[in-house]
């Protein structure tokens, strides 16, 4: 099985006020430890979708550590994103499934991430979601079968809201850490201490 990564990173950070994909913990940007999980995982392709803040953003990470692409309509919402990035995989690199990531978790590694393509392959279902919070998230590995479904995404409509629609082709992983995500400065100060 062929496995894509696409890096949703093209949100505004409205609530932060600066963009979050910059933000640092442990000496590294958030963006920068979403780009090591992904190249440091088992999958084949990856890509990064930026938007807002994008030549800011740019120069805080090698550009040649992974394809990024722009995302005009970044104000349209996530599912924006999605597209642009699911496109650009299917026209370059035909994968049998994707996992789809944010930028904004920062205890995402390249372990869980293989433990989403190892659990694919064990269990043989479509979605396999993280489960944290009593419910489940990214990063989230869709197979072939729900890619049309994606691309139908609108606005802020994420991901979970297909794994929620198709229960009997889902299998969650366990994923504590996966509720921690960084929307705020206050977010920020609580991981760091």
């Amino acid at each position: 099985m062929k496995t894509g990564i696409i890096i949703l990173a093209a949100g505004e950070s409205s609530r932060l006020g600066y963009p979050k994909q910059i933000a640092k913990y442990k000496d590294k940007t958030l963006l920068q430890l979403a780009i090591d999980a992904a190249n440091g995982c088992e999958a084949h392709k990856r890509v990064l979708v930026l938007g807002a803040n994008r030549d800011e953003i740019k120069k805080t990470f090698p550009g040649s550590s992974i394809p990024n692409i722009p995302n005009p309509h970044y104000e349209k919402g996530m599912s924006s994103s999605l597209k642009i990035g699911l496109e650009y995989m299917l026209k370059f690199d035909q994968p049998d499934q994707v996992i789809i990531m944010l930028c904004d978790q920062p205890f995402v590694d390249a372990k869980i991430l293989n433990k989403l393509i190892a659990t694919q392959a064990k269990e043989g279902k479509g979605i396999v979601a993280c489960g944290y919070s009593k419910t489940v998230g990214v990063p989230i590995l869709f197979g072939k079968a729900y890619f049309k479904e994606l691309m139908g995404l609108k606005g802020d409509e994420g991901a979970k809201k297909i794994a929620q629609a198709h229960q009997e082709d889902l299998v969650s992983i366990p994923f504590p850490k996966g509720k921690i995500d960084i929307d705020t400065e206050e977010d920020l100060l609580q991981l760091k201490n």
